[in-house]
């Protein structure tokens, strides 16, 4: 029997639960050559690290490490606070895409590190699903360099230093892993971003680095499993704007990698990050249900629609994306470990042959606590275009 109690209890933003888990996504288009698509990671999260208030959250990527040790109770009975630090190699690459094709000789690699300081209030610790405030301030250096087939004619972007500040409110979560069987969540946040540098580059300065990017967004989620069928149902609602966005700061939508960020912008059938917006709306619906009475054996149908404002430059006829998508896969009986392999298609995807776009992939998870985990809802804070870096498997 599936406890909400059980899953919401009353926490504050630093993850209660010790995990340890693996986690790997692959998606390949079928027409056409998009930008990588895939991540593979480590996460390591360490309640009681040197002392019973502090945890330490480690993520480890090819050539790229995130960090954040927390510190519960630091500022108060409700409030924590954490440090971290993240950096690493391919973290801030760029990859032009336009009316469904990648421009390889306006895309550049980009390297970044970064620190940041972060506050967790919890506002309402006597109830049942927690509602907390998140503040967190951060600097970011970026470093670009070019790729072999970057045209010659065309200027990278200086490298610059960035002062971000993001704050929100998020009533309820969900946990970092592939198929959380519950999950709740109305959240509301905001970004902004100050750049050290704002010049303009490309060919003979045709785009523009803002000096700071304003950015607003908030999600409503739903997941729920059915105690003894055991068919699971996700629902989710993502919509954000923006101010003064730019190609580095906008919200990019496509691909099906569900863990590639705390917000992914999720399209089936799409290259990864095809679609670049300053504003849009995203409505998505997925159900799984099990095939054998094990419960071990799966099929998942997906169904997803946005509505966008493009970019300047980066714009195509249609402002309605969408697509659908399905999946096999394979839980085993402890839970430890799964995989899906998944098929979808991008109805208004552009290609050489007019509109719609085919898509295979595999994710796959291995969880070494997943027996010993009670189910509280894990909440990070990460801005929903950030997708890159920690969660890529980068390959040239």
């Amino acid at each position: 029997m599936i406890s909400l109690g059980g899953y919401f209890s009353a926490f504050g933003q630093i993850d209660p639960e010790k995990r340890q888990l693996f986690q790997f996504a692959f998606n390949q288009p079928v027409e056409g050559r998009g930008p990588i698509s895939a991540y593979a990671f480590y996460l390591n999260n360490h309640p009681g690290f040197i002392q019973t208030n502090m945890t330490l959250r480690l993520a480890i990527a090819p050539v790229y490490l995130d960090s954040e040790l927390s510190f519960a109770h630091a500022l108060g009975e409700r409030t924590d606070f954490a440090v971290g630090a993240a950096g690493g190699g391919f973290a801030d690459s760029y990859s032009e895409v336009r009316g469904g094709k990648l421009i390889d000789e306006e895309s550049f690699t980009g390297h970044g590190g970064e620190i940041s300081a972060s506050i967790y209030h919890l506002l309402n610790p006597d109830k049942l699903i927690p509602l907390s405030g998140i503040l967190r301030a951060s600097a970011h250096e970026s470093i670009y360099v070019r790729d072999s087939d970057t045209a010659d004619a065309f200027e990278l972007p200086p490298d610059h230093a960035s002062f971000n500040i993001r704050t929100g409110l998020r009533w309820g979560g969900k946990e970092p892993v592939l198929s959380p069987d519950l999950g709740m969540e109305l959240s509301a946040w905001y970004e902004g971003q100050f750049r050290t540098a704002h010049e303009g580059y490309g060919y003979n300065n045709d785009r523009e680095l803002r000096p700071a990017s304003h950015l607003f967004w908030g999600r409503a989620l739903l997941i729920y499993t059915l105690p003894e069928l055991k068919h699971n149902i996700s629902l989710s609602f993502t919509t954000g704007t923006s101010l003064q966005a730019d190609r580095f700061s906008a919200y990019r939508l496509g691909g099906t990698l569900p863990l590639i960020s705390e917000f992914p912008l999720s399209l089936p059938g799409y290259y990864f990050q095809e679609i670049s917006a300053r504003r849009f709306a995203l409505l998505s619906g997925q159900y799984t249900l099990p095939l054998d009475s094990a419960k071990q054996w799966l099929v998942t149908a997906t169904a997803t629609g946005a509505a966008v404002d493009y970019i300047p430059g980066l714009s195509q006829p249609g402002s309605f994306n969408s697509g659908v998508g399905t999946g096999f896969g394979y839980k085993s009986t402890s839970g430890a470990w799964e995989m899906i392999v998944s098929y979808s298609y991008g109805f208004d995807a552009i290609r050489s042959h007019g509109r719609g776009a085919q898509n295979i992939g595999v994710l796959f998870q291995f969880d070494l606590e997943a027996q010993n985990r009670s189910r509280a809802p894990y909440i990070d804070i990460q801005s929903p275009y950030k997708s890159r870096g920690l969660f890529r498997l980068f390959n040239n």
